[in-house]
This record gives C-alpha cells, sequence and structure tokens, in this order.
C-alpha cells in the first residue's frame, strides 16, 4: 500500500499510446445520478500524489499515477508489493487514511470530480456508482452478523429494498454471485464458509448496489486456481451482461493477461505502463515491466527429493476431522488422511477451497485434535499426549505462518517488535543479542530495515507477510508450517521467499509443510506433493512427476486452472 518516492530516471509517461477504441454501447443507467452522456471515460485519475506521515516520516505512496477507464473495460492495475496499487484503489472511493494526504491531481467520475466532495456525497457514490471487492475478506465481512444481512446491508443503505424484501434480494444476490444454496450461505456467519464463498459474499455486496464500476482489489490472491478461476469468469460474466467497468488490481501478470483488455503498470507510485494487454505482456517498453514479466516467466523445475537418513520428523496417521455445519449437520472437512514429512523435506498440500488443507495444518501445529483413532507423531512422540513443559519445546520446534498476516500481527506493535516477541517469550537471548537478530531475519525476508519501525497498517500486504514470515523464523523451529505464505506477494516477492525458505532448509535441515493454491509456487518449493480433494488424498508423490505426468483428472484439471496457461478448463 506504499510506496517509496521514484528514483529511476526513466519516463514515467504510458509506453503505448495505440488510438483510442471507442466505448461500448451505453446500457440503461443503473443509477441515474452518477449517468452521463458524454463521451468521457468512467473514471479518469490525473496525476495523483498521495502521502502518508507516520512517526518516521513521510513516504510518497503515488507519484503522479494515471488511469483511465472506460465504460465496460476491464483494466488490469499490476505492480510489485508497495506500488502504489491499493492505495489507488483507496484514493478513488475516498477512503484513505487519516495519515494520508492528496498532494495533487484529479479523479473525475461520470463526468463529477471527487476530490474534495463532502462526505455525505461520497457515501452516496461508493455502492451505487463505485464497489469495491477487498482483497482479505476474513478482515473485510463481520463476524458475528450473518451473510445474508450483510449483504442486505447495502440495499438498506441506499434505498433499494427494505425489509424482508432486503432479504430476499440479498439471496437473489448470493446465487448470483455463484454460491451453492444461498438460502443456508445467508443465514451462516463467515467463520462458516471457505475462503472462496466469503470471496464471492463480498462480491455479492458489491453487486448489490448494481455499480457502473467494481474496483477489485487482489479479489482472488488467497484463493486457489480453480475458485480464482471461477470467480474471475463470473466477474467477466456479468461486466459483459451489465455493461459494468472493471478494475483488477492484481500481483499476478498472469491473471492481468488473462483477464484484462489493457494493463496499467505502477512502480513506487508511478504509472511506467499502459497499453493493451497482449502488448504489454509481449512487447513490454518499460524496464521494470520487464522485470515483473521475468519474475513470472514460469516455474522454476521441481526440486529433486533429497536423501533422508533415520525416522522422519512427522508422521500423521489417518487423520480425521468432523464439524458441525449449519443446522447441525456433520461437515467431514479430512477423511482419513496420512502422510510423512522427512527431516529437511518440504511436502506441499495442494487443492481446491475447502479440500481440508488448512485443517490438516491446524491438526500438525495441535490447535486441532484429529478425531477418532489418528494421531501425528512428531520427532517420534504423540502430540496429543504432549503436556506443560513438553508442549512448550513443541510450540517452539513448531511454526505457523498464516495466510492472512494482517489479521495475525497486532496492529498496536511496530515490525521489530512483532518479530522479536516470540524471541521473548520463550527466553532466547538478552535484549541486544534479540536486536541483532531481527536485524538478521529482516534482512533474511527482504524486509528493508527503515520499515522495521511501522505498524501492520503502514505496511502493504507484502511486507506484512515478511515480518509474518521472520517472526516464525526467529525462535528456529524444527518444522515450519507454511498456511498460503507467499499469496499475497508479487512475483519478485514471492521468489526471494521461496528462494529463502529452501536456502534454510540447505543450510538448517528445517523441514516444511506448505500449503498452497498456486501450483506453479508448489512446484518450486516442494519435494513431494498431496493433493487433497474433499478431504481425501486422490494424488501424491515426487513433485517433479506429479507436474510432468499426473495420473487423477482432478490435478489435470489443478494444472491446466494456472493463470497464463492458456487453457479454460471445465470448472463446474
Amino acid at each position: 500500500m506504499t510506496g517509496n518516492p521514484a528514483g529511476s530516471s526513466e519516463s514515467s509517461t504510458p509506453s503505448h499510446h495505440g488510438p483510442s477504441e471507442p466505448p461500448p454501447t451505453r446500457l440503461p443507467s443503473r443509477s441515474g445520478e452518477f449517468a452521463s452522456s458524454a463521451p468521457e471515460p468512467l473514471l479518469s485519475v490525473r496525476g495523483l500524489s498521495v502521502r502518508y506521515s507516520g512517526r518516521t516520516g513521510a513516504v510518497l505512496a503515488l507519484d503522479g499515477a494515471n488511469l483511465v477507464v472506460r465504460r465496460g473495460e476491464t483494466v488490469a492495475v499490476v505492480g510489485a508489493s508497495g506500488s502504489g496499487k491499493s492505495t489507488l484503489a483507496r484514493a478513488v472511493v475516498g477512503l484513505l487514511p487519516p495519515s494520508a494526504s492528496v498532494l495533487e491531481g484529479e479523479i473525475v467520475f461520470g463526468g463529477q470530480s471527487l476530490l474534495g466532495l463532502p462526505d455525505r456525497d461520497l457515501r452516496a457514490i461508493r455502492g451505487r456508482g463505485i464497489a469495491v471487492i477487498p482483497a482479505d475478506p476474513a478482515a473485510s465481512l463481520n463476524p458475528v452478523v450473518p451473510i445474508g444481512v450483510q449483504v442486505a446491508e447495502t440495499l438498506r443503505v441506499h434505498g433499494l429494498a427494505r425489509g424482508r424484501a432486503a432479504g430476499r434480494a440479498a439471496v437473489d444476490l448470493l446465487r448470483t454471485a455463484g454460491l451453492p444454496e444461498p438460502e443456508v450461505i445467508a443465514r451462516c456467519h463467515p467463520h462458516q464458509l471457505s475462503g472462496g464463498m466469503r470471496q464471492r459474499a463480498l462480491i455479492a455486496i458489491a453487486l448489490a448496489g448494481r455499480p457502473e464500476l467494481i474496483i477489485a482489489d487482489e479479489p482472488t490472491s488467497a484463493l486457489d486456481v480453480t475458485v480464482q478461476a471461477r470467480i474471475l469468469d463470473h466477474l467477466s460474466a456479468l461486466s459483459r451482461r451489465s455493461g459494468t467497468a472493471v478494475v483488477l488490481i492484481t500481483h499476478d501478470l498472469g491473471v492481468a493477461a488473462d483477464r484484462a483488455g489493457r494493463i496499467v503498470v505502477l512502480d513506487e507510485g508511478r504509472t511506467v505502463e499502459d497499453g493493451p494487454a497482449a502488448a504489454v505482456v509481449t512487447r513490454p517498453r518499460d524496464s521494470r515491466t520487464r522485470a515483473l514479466l521475468a519474475g513470472a516467466a514460469g516455474p522454476a523445475p521441481a526440486r529433486p527429493r533429497p536423501v533422508h537418513r533415520g525416522e522422519p520428523l512427522v508422521v500423521a496417521e489417518n487423520l480425521t476431522k468432523v464439524f458441525t455445519g449449519p443446522h447441525r449437520r456433520a461437515v467431514v472437512a479430512v477423511d482419513g488422511v496420512g502422510f510423512t514429512i522427512a527431516r529437511g523435506e518440504t511436502l506441499a498440500l495442494v487443492g481446491e477451497s475447502a479440500a481440508g488443507k488448512s485443517t490438516v495444518a491446524r491438526l500438525v501445529v495441535r490447535s486441532l485434535v484429529p478425531d477418532g483413532g489418528g494421531r501425528i507423531l512428531f520427532d517420534g512422540q504423540d502430540i496429543a499426549a504432549v503436556r506443560k513443559a513438553e508442549l512448550r519445546r513443541f510450540r517452539r520446534r513448531v511454526q505457523l505462518i498464516f495466510q492472512d498476516p494482517r489479521t495475525c500481527l497486532d496492529p498496536r506493535f511496530c515490525a521489530a517488535d512483532l518479530i522479536e516477541e516470540p524471541l521473548r517469550a520463550f527466553g532466547l537471548g538478552e535484549k541486544p543479542a534479540r536486536h541483532a537478530r531481527v536485524a538478521t531475519l529482516a534482512d533474511l525476508v527482504a524486509l528493508p530495515r527503515s520499515l522495521l519501525a511501522r505498524r501492520p497498517g503502514e505496511l502493504s500486504s507484502g511486507e506484512c507477510q515478511r515480518v509474518a514470515i521472520a517472526r516464525a523464523l526467529a525462535p528456529g523451529p524444527d518444522l515450519l508450517v507454511c498456511d498460503e505464505p507467499a499469496s499475497s506477494l508479487d512475483v519478485r516477492t514471492q521468489a526471494q521467499v521461496l528462494a529463502l525458505l529452501t536456502g534454510l532448509q540447505d543450510e538448517l535441515g528445517l523441514s516444511c509443510l506448505f500449503i498452497a493454491h498456486d501450483l506453479a509456487v508448489a512446484r518450486r518449493i516442494a519435494h513431494r506433493v498431496v493433493v487433497l480433494r474433499h478431504g481425501r488424498i486422490i494424488e501424491e508423490g515426487a513433485a517433479a512427476e506429479i507436474f510432468r505426468s499426473p495420473t487423477d483428472p482432478y490435478t489435470r484439471t489443478l494444472l491446466a486452472a494456472i493463470p497464463g496457461s492458456g487453457r479454460r478448463p471445465s470448472l463446474k
């Protein structure tokens, strides 16, 4: 979300200046107060500069950024973590934090300038004129309010429906967003839904006001490739049917190339390239675009499986876990799963949303206990029998890297304190040694030391994830359980983090249970792969074999759904 003042000597003006295409035929307006018969773009951002002020000084997040969106058009805004993508989205809808100030520039929507508009007028535009699909559904949905009520709230706020009619319309919107059994989902709370379902609920909320523009801020970064494909297919279909324009903010160039008609590249707050998607991807003019493309050039060869001696570090036997779902229905999340993890080995768990991957991770770290006769041995010991001092040693030796860094980092503390906290908790070293360890860890995860004094709210999503990874590495664990640790990172930072994890394995003999929805990431880091579906193992083997010649049709579907593969499998 933040960026540094641009220091490059290259021109920051767009490199592709092809002839403008005429806007598509104007459909009947769903929000007449924002309609315009003028030929100008639906959204125009010109020369926008935004500065954040904090305890460590001022940071220029946007430095003369430009963005033009025509009616019915899909534009992808791409860039590395900290390039200003989310700041641009927040500025458009007037939701910048108090620490931000707009220095110069203009934002025009439907012929109306948005900068300087009173709050009351901006609230009328949000939801009806412009809707936002945020990146993190876990942090964006109210955990104590049923999904249907949250969808209906937009309808009530804008006077589109009231009472029972709003509830019925909310169910229809959940159905439109592609959710199964929408009547049941409407009565569920967010924690009862998978990540893909929560993301679709946010799409339903965005659609409620029938907006002319949807800003989707990393809407699928935390989702597996098949759910990602379904949601992006759904957004594309909705855009075609209703003429809604879409701004797709993403760090995934594969998604941008597949889904957008035009790509805008941001770097250090500047628009460095703007043009048709095919031209930007195949003939980039700017060196920073070429660097992004180089990072996304394709997966590295799968890692060869190392030779191991002695007993495995982790042995999981017949893991089963049953939860109580809506209407007290039994939901089998994990069903008879077994595997081993050798010392110095990475085992990747892959599969669709709700396949049981995160439940397995929680069983391994003993935040859940298996049902029935399942058990987990860690270094030869049944972890269900571990108590008190032994449990404390187990907690130090097994560290979890969470999927959503913003939900696990205390917003009151700076990055340095967050990384140091496990060292204090386990009594590892005196204060000078702990501070030196924090600095070393920051370097390891490519987190600039200048950011150590900032709180999570002052960091980008990628920077927060690097803090979370450094925090997990701090006590020197034997096993890392990584639950989607690279999902919020741009390709360059992702490559750095994966190289870090593989380097630590080679140096320290670190073991890793790696959960990923991105099979390209799993290929790059895993020695072995286990494919889960509906809580069961359907395929497992050496990573090289799984990716070269998968035997199960479901695994082939996962591989075909990787963005940029050029294939569109049937995902129904």
